[in-house]
């Protein structure tokens, strides 16, 4: 989860952009959207969903769509995920032959 404040007097919106190498294993499950209200705070939530062990890198962007004229600074987020450990769901037990003429 991203916090992101604005202490202006103005409404801030953003479109959000996840870019990069393993970019389709991040999700913005809230949408491509945020909207900062006025000296408030909103967040950026980011789901990862791994295919892989290695370690996952990607770039959340957020490029400001205008409101009533306001143009927000372009931010840029540098995310990395990691499998630490796995634990199995459950185990299956069969028996069965390795080779058979």
């Amino acid at each position: 989860q991203v916090c992101l404040k604005n202490p202006s007097s103005n409404t801030l919106a953003y479109n959000v952009v996840l870019v990069g190498r393993d970019a389709r294993d991040f999700s913005l499950p809230k949408g491509n959207s945020v909207t900062i209200p006025a000296e408030k705070q909103g967040f950026v939530n980011v789901e990862f969903t791994f295919r892989f062990l290695r370690p996952a890198e990607a770039v959340l962007l957020l490029v400001s769509n205008k409101v009533d004229r306001i143009d927000g600074a372009t931010m840029t987020f540098s995310l990395k995920a990691e499998v630490k450990s796995i634990e199995p769901l459950g185990m299956i037990k069969c028996r069965s032959p390795c080779y058979e003429l």
